[in-house]
């Protein structure tokens, strides 16, 4: 760790009491300057982190955050772990060492400079109050292989934070987590290789845990986080939980396809037997949404019957 983080870390550490703490003490703890002190906090507001600052009283979080157990995380995880403090994106550095990884290595960070979801979207990434989580895995047979991948990954996230407390949580086809009605986590898949013969997958995942209410305003649907938990789950302990799942979940994907899944897709699916609209560009289809096929297509009974739609530009929409 470099000393631009180890110093702002340890605020972070003096601040998470939740009172305030006065520039004095932190610049006596810390060993440095008033001004030192104000300058690491400047940054870190910068980077997302929202910091009172009460004249006479000194600073204080106006929320918990919580950091990776870098040593825990490492020792608990068979595979390799890279973490980092910042990184441009979890998925981006991942893509670019494909040749050096091997199924189940890891990227986690604690903020993303350019983090990214789906058809380009920016996934909003302030230090600390979330998780960014990215993990390699090698298919021999290409993209046909991996057909449907982004549904067990989904359903990896719903079963991993099921068993942390979060209940009322589900799946919009085809990997969006909601919380409540809201978007939760987002999951973005991207291969290097080739489609037709071995390819590499990165999976990445975001976890909403405590989106500070200044940050909430630049997303621009409708968004949910952990922070109302009675106990927010440790998002060291859910990393390795996340990592062990996902491992699991891909190699029974691997022996038996998607089907050894649609039980829990369809547990999950918070359209599943409902009215709904399918917007593939400019068209519009209505029907009733009846789960997914075994290449993880949402099928939709229509006046016509029921049929299989797939496609980077399908979304759902609940019926009006």
């Amino acid at each position: 760790m470099s000393e631009h983080w180890g110093r702002k870390r340890q605020i972070l550490a003096l601040l998470s009491s939740g009172q305030f703490v006065s520039g004095e003490q932190l610049a006596c703890e810390l060993g440095i300057s008033r001004a030192a002190v104000n300058k690491h906090v400047d940054t870190l507001e910068n980077y997302g982190v929202a910091i009172y600052s009460v004249k006479g009283r000194g600073y204080k979080l106006a929320s918990p955050i919580s950091l990776i157990d870098a040593s825990n995380l490492v020792q608990s995880i068979d595979n390799r772990c890279f973490y980092f403090d910042e990184i441009a994106s979890t998925n981006g550095f991942m893509l670019g060492h494909t040749t050096e990884l091997k199924n189940g290595d890891v990227c986690v960070a604690e903020y993303q400079s350019a983090g990214r979801g789906r058809r380009g979207r920016t996934w909003v990434s302030p230090y600390g109050h979330h998780l960014y989580f990215s993990l390699f895995w090698s298919f021999p047979q290409g993209m046909t292989q991996a057909m449907g991948l982004s549904l067990v990954v989904a359903c990896t996230l719903v079963e991993v934070l099921k068993s942390f407390g979060v209940e009322n949580i589900g799946v919009k086809w085809p990997n969006d987590i909601y919380l409540d009605h809201k978007k939760l986590a987002g999951i973005l898949i991207e291969m290097s290789g080739q489609v037709d013969s071995e390819c590499q997958l990165i999976i990445g995942v975001g976890i909403n845990m405590a989106m500070s209410e200044e940050q909430g305003k630049g997303i621009d649907q409708p968004w949910s986080d952990l922070s109302a938990l009675a106990t927010m789950p440790n998002k060291t302990d859910l990393v390795i939980e996340l990592q062990k799942q996902l491992k699991r979940d891909i190699q029974l994907f691997e022996r038996e396809g998607l089907s050894a899944f649609k039980i829990r897709w369809q547990a999950a699916d918070l359209f599943y037997g409902r009215e709904i609209r399918l917007l593939i560009g400019e068209n519009t289809v209505e029907g009733v949404c009846r789960g997914v096929d075994e290449q993880g297509a949402v099928l939709l009974e229509t006046a016509e019957g029921t049929k299989a739609f797939i496609g980077g530009e399908i979304s759902l929409r609940a019926r009006e």
